[in-house]
């Protein structure tokens, strides 16, 4: 980045580049990837963050061709709502389900998730430093009781484990 890093090196005049882009698979996995990448950032070169540099692409998680068209679903809600819908009922569809990135084609990659005509970027903002500190610290430190205190009294919000 040309930045440095942390509190007594980082310069953010000097970063070579304005536009982060965060790419991990769009499963779960890809999700905890994405955790410790802007557990770094904001760690270590948060003004990144908060000058609005840093992005996270969107890729889908599963791909289907109907009637010519090709039709992108990025959670499985999506995927199941697509499938519900009146039409599609009687239609055998297929769809690819990508377990990650590289189970794309170049083709389908630069469509779906490169291209800055079609793909989805979401810009990474922190709204609360304070609180999104303390959560990295307690999700990503040393202190084991403390996580597990936290999982357990969480637990009970977690719709989509992917296990």
């Amino acid at each position: 980045m040309g930045t440095g890093i942390g509190e007594e090196d980082f310069n953010i005049t000097k970063a070579r580049y304005h536009r982060v882009v965060i790419m991990a698979d769009a499963d779960v996995d890809g999700a905890h990837i994405r955790t410790l990448l802007l557990t770094f950032l904001c760690r270590h070169m948060q003004p990144l963050i908060d000058e609005g540099y840093v992005f996270i692409a969107q890729p889908p998680l599963y791909m289907v061709k109907t009637d010519g068209k090709t039709h992108s679903f990025f959670s499985e809600k999506e995927w199941d709502d697509f499938r519900k819908q009146d039409g599609n009922q009687n239609k055998k569809l297929e769809p690819q389900r990508f377990k990650g990135l590289g189970e794309m084609d170049a083709q389908q990659l630069w469509e779906t998730t490169m291209d800055p005509d079609g793909r989805t970027l979401l810009r990474v903002d922190i709204e609360d430093a304070a609180a999104a500190d303390r959560l990295f610290s307690i999700l990503m430190g040393t202190d084991v009781q403390e996580r597990k205190d936290f999982i357990q009294q969480n637990a009970k919000d977690v719709q989509n484990l992917d296990v």
